[in-house]
């Protein structure tokens, strides 16, 4: 009986437990880029995830619930977990932000993802790069493309979707694109950024 008592206590504890997504590795076992998805494809709603308290929240302009008035998210949006976009070469001090091309997760969900772009955006005269990933899971993409040529031969008006996106969905802010890099540059800006 006391065996069952200790067992019954620690499942109670564990499953009130909230995981440090922060500290998710950032490489997969299997070799891929790991994203943790904040705000599903198809959402207006700007949710972060807050070290913290270990929850995500909708982040809040003005005391209110920060709600996307533009166009909604063209994609699965979130970061890449234990990296950091350090503000001694410029960036802007958060972790690495990524754009999941997919059909919509929850938030919260974990998905290993193939790096093919990075949009080079400067926010507020600080690197705000986006990596733009499919699901590393074939049959899970929406695009077939798996190199940044071929999302520019096969797709080219979602390069200019996301562009558009960025530059536009916030209007407080002025943001400038510098460029973009192919998914090897997307993987040398990650490793780079992978907190030592």
């Amino acid at each position: 009986m006391k065996g069952t008592a200790i067992l019954l206590f620690f499942l109670v504890c564990s499953c009130n437990q909230k995981r440090d997504y922060y500290e998710t590795p950032s490489f997969s076992a299997k070799g891929a880029v790991n994203a943790v998805i904040e705000i599903p494809a198809g959402t207006n709603s700007k949710y972060e995830y807050d070290h913290d308290s270990k929850e995500f929240i909708i982040d809040q302009e003005n005391g209110k619930d920060r709600v996307i008035d533009f166009l909604s998210y063209p994609g699965n949006y979130g970061f890449i977990p234990s990296t950091i976009s350090d503000k001694k070469t410029g960036g802007d001090g958060d972790a690495l932000d990524i754009l999941v091309l997919s059909e919509s997760h929850e938030t919260g969900t974990i998905v290993e993802v193939l790096p093919i772009a990075m949009l080079k955006l400067v926010d507020k005269g600080e690197q705000d790069y986006k990596i733009i990933a499919v699901p590393m899971e074939k049959e899970k993409r929406i695009v077939k493309a798996s190199t940044y040529a071929e999302l520019q031969k096969n797709y080219p008006m979602v390069i200019e979707i996301i562009e558009l996106w960025f530059l536009n969905y916030n209007k407080n802010d002025v943001a400038v694109v510098e460029g973009w890099g192919d998914g090897k540059e997307a993987i040398k800006e990650i490793r780079q950024a992978v907190k030592k």
